[in-house]
């Protein structure tokens, strides 16, 4: 019974991560293929509402972790099974995979036309992978990319526990996922032109692991042909920055306001 309690609580996890990312790629795939006119607060304020949307899709079964990044905060400096670390990471990885192929399933014939009149055009074949994935501004170099993701994704971590901390007046458990919604939105406005905002792996690495098998190869992965200030593949930024930045939130939090709290409490 308790393997299969389980599996439920990982298959939620999916459906919450799915929803997320497959509404948040539709979104930039209608920016790159159909015309739509969204700005930077524009696609910040879709991304941030599919956060909120994917949050109450699942929040009382699993969490809504929607994130290794949060899960590995949450196991490292929370009370998160660590057991359950790895099975959740790999729903989300699996999530973003599935929401990037259904996306492409749903735009087919506009990717189609895209590919075709950007053939021989390394760089726009390679925004077009942006559908799916993330890639810095030409003008930044791989650290300061690094830097960027490891900030946003640090005080994205703080936040979140601060508004999910009973004892630090978290609103109502009907306004959290809006409001997580709502911080996404802001520091995509905030940040996104830097690095596209991915702060998760599973809306980063999923999605473009799947651009790579879908034709875009090592393009998708390396991002070299859209800056040529790259000294790494790219793909590793959105893999491991976020992870370091929400275990720095997450500390921070822990560390000072919840001891803080603690205090005042005693």
């Amino acid at each position: 019974m308790g393997n299969k309690s389980n599996f439920l609580v990982y298959l939620s996890e999916f459906i919450g991560t799915f929803v997320f990312l497959l509404c948040g790629i539709g979104c930039v795939s209608g920016l790159k293929l159909a015309g739509a006119s969204f700005g930077q607060w524009e696609i910040g304020i879709v991304w941030g509402i599919a956060v909120a949307m994917g949050v109450y899709v699942c929040a009382g079964v699993s969490g809504a972790h929607l994130s290794p990044s949060v899960t590995i905060a949450l196991a490292v400096f929370g009370d998160f099974d660590k057991r359950k670390v790895v099975p959740y990471i790999v729903a989300q990885m699996l999530a973003g995979f599935c929401a990037a192929a259904v996306a492409y399933l749903l735009y087919a014939n506009l990717f189609a036309e895209a590919v075709a009149a950007a053939q021989g055009d390394a760089a726009r074949l390679t925004m077009l992978a942006g559908a799916f994935c993330t890639f810095p501004h030409p003008s930044i170099t791989f650290g300061q990319a690094f830097l960027v993701e490891m900030v946003i994704t640090a005080v994205l971590m703080c936040l979140i526990m601060a508004l999910t901390d009973s004892g630090n007046a978290a609103p109502g458990s009907n306004l959290g996922g809006l409001l997580i919604g709502l911080l996404v939105a802001l520091i995509g406005a905030c940040f996104g032109p830097l690095t596209g905002f991915a702060m998760n792996a599973a809306r980063d690495f999923g999605p473009r692991l799947f651009a790579t098998l879908a034709g875009w190869g090592s393009d998708a992965m390396t991002g070299y042909a859209v800056n040529s200030h790259l000294s790494l593949p790219y793909f590793l930024v959105p893999l491991i920055a976020p992870v370091i930045g929400a275990c720095i939130g997450a500390a921070v939090y822990k560390h000072v306001i919840a001891a803080a709290l603690s205090r005042q409490q005693s």
